[in-house]
């Protein structure tokens, strides 16, 4: 537990994992670009939320700024900023953590090779996140899911390693943590549920469970979750289930078969979700900032054009958010020329 841990970004997950770690007995610092969300957590710790209780942490914060009076450099930088932040993030980082110091990437998205160009191959391992949280008022961030289980934890080539068992043991004081062997396998899966539901929820403001369960933004959906499948595995990606999608039950459904199976299995994802859940893409557009889309729909589509495989619903989605621009309000009828795409 005297390793000393960064985490670059302390919004919802890098609060969530920063707070419970901390509050486990690990020397974490937390550093972050909103001035009065450090400031908060400096003043009064920070308030971690969940839906069991509430858990008053005492991680330490810094202002990216204090970062220069950082005098011992840290064993481990948790990267947690958003997917176009990465590059200038690890790059600050570099000068502040031990040259056999490692890096994590704690992003949506694909992100790892873009940390392991700046950090090292060598230094970067992945973690895959499976819970939900938010952060809307500074020095307090909030679980909200049910799930049990967390966190994947993988070397980007699969290998199965000290340091790795090390951090899922230490990423197990926020939930339960595994240790992956097939890191861009994981990824791949992850992004599936991230393109069929994030944009989503950010244009009709639809919070996860409604998203996952309205007969309009399921179907759409399905025809998402399908073309993402469809592009990893040309890619080489062995796709596995994640929360309880099965990629293989994705595909039939998006092609007309036991589509009652994968409802079902959404409807269970749902009711994780917890009501008052939100996809980071929806907190983005309700804080009027930037969005992640061309790291998660943009993405499938950048990778489908390389191996030829179509992505109509991956592609029209792009098109609208960026289409909208930066701070547009949330509408369900922002989605209706995807309804009129559906089969």
């Amino acid at each position: 537990m005297s390793k000393r841990t960064a985490i670059i970004g302390a919004g919802a997950i890098g609060g969530v994992v920063g707070g419970l770690v901390s509050k486990a007995g690990y020397d974490v610092t937390l550093v972050d670009q909103w001035p009065e969300h450090v400031d908060a957590i400096k003043k009064n710790g920070l308030l971690v939320s969940t839906r069991t209780g509430e858990h008053q942490t005492s991680p330490k914060a810094l202002h990216i700024h204090e970062l220069q009076g950082v005098s011992e450099p840290f064993d481990m930088a948790f990267v947690a900023v958003k997917s176009y932040d990465t590059e200038w993030a690890t790059t600050l980082m570099l000068r502040y953590v031990k040259p056999d110091g490692v890096f994590v990437d704690f992003q949506n998205g694909i992100n790892d090779e873009r940390v392991a160009a700046i950090a090292g191959k060598e230094r970067t391992l992945g973690c895959v996140i499976t819970i939900s949280s938010g952060c809307y008022e500074p020095g307090k961030v909030v679980r909200t899911d049910t799930n049990t289980h967390g966190f994947k934890i993988g070397e980007q080539d699969g290998s199965d390693t000290p340091r790795a068992r090390e951090l899922v043991d230490m990423i197990n004081n926020v939930a339960e943590t595994s240790l992956t062997t097939n890191l861009w396998g994981e990824r791949w899966s992850k992004l599936m549920v991230n393109c069929m539901n994030n944009a989503q929820a950010g244009l009709t403001g639809y919070g996860t469970a409604e998203v996952r369960t309205r007969p309009d933004t399921m179907r759409i959906g399905i025809q998402i979750a399908a073309e993402v499948v469809r592009v990893g595995r040309a890619h080489g990606k062995t796709l596995g289930s994640v929360m309880g999608l099965s990629p293989d039950a994705i595909v039939d459904a998006a092609e007309g078969r036991n589509i009652e199976d994968v409802e079902m299995a959404l409807m269970e994802t749902a009711r994780h979700a917890g009501s008052e859940g939100r996809p980071s893409f929806l907190q983005d557009v309700m804080k009027c900032r930037r969005t992640e889309i061309d790291f998660l729909n943009g993405y499938v589509s950048e990778f489908g054009r390389k191996a030829g495989v179509p992505t109509p619903f991956c592609d029209k989605i792009t098109e609208i958010v960026n289409g909208l621009g930066v701070g547009f309000k949330s509408d369900p009828r922002h989605i209706q020329p995807l309804i009129e795409m559906l089969p």
